[in-house]
């Protein structure tokens, strides 16, 4: 109970601080996408039914408030996931370099998925424009957050291990 309790104000927290502080302060249109950090960091750390459900509820509040139907970030947050909870058995948790590059692919294919649904469909094709502008500066944003990030995720798991075998 504890832990739902905690993982919620998690993805709140996140999807606030996402939306709301680094939405207005950005380097363009360029946001760390903190809920990506969020689902990949339980995903390693708990396995795949954690980053599934994290990601499906991060998915969710983004679908709730900032697309007209519900489903589609709900989704793409739940198999990224659930992929991610595939290394739980193969990593140690301190261990930053696999997060790292994990954290890397994600949000790549996470905004390549992005732009072939909004973009690639209503016939815009500068996907080297949309790569340069957008991919990039927020895969490099994203993983220089996920070392600060990372860390404090590894520390809350510890402690919500601790109170569930005490």
């Amino acid at each position: 109970m504890i832990r739902a309790i905690s993982l919620t104000i998690l993805i709140v927290i996140n999807f606030v601080l996402q939306s709301t502080i680094f939405g207005f302060h950005n380097l363009g249109s360029i946001t760390p996408n903190l809920l990506l950090i969020l689902t990949m960091s339980f995903g390693l750390m708990r396995g795949r039914k954690e980053g599934m459900l994290i990601g499906f509820f991060s998915g969710l509040l983004v679908d709730s408030f900032f697309t007209p139907v519900l489903g589609p970030y709900m989704f793409l947050y739940m198999i990224i996931g659930y992929v991610n909870g595939f290394f739980h058995k193969n990593y140690m948790v301190e261990d930053v370099l696999l997060p790292l590059i994990v954290i890397i692919i994600d949000d790549f294919f996470f905004n390549t998925v992005v732009y072939l649904v909004s973009f690639l469909l209503k016939n815009r094709l500068e996907f080297g424009v949309f790569f340069t502008r957008v991919i990039l500066p927020e895969m490099l944003c994203t993983a220089l957050l996920t070392i600060i990030v990372y860390k404090i995720y590894v520390f809350i798991n510890k402690r919500l291990k601790r109170k569930e075998e005490s």
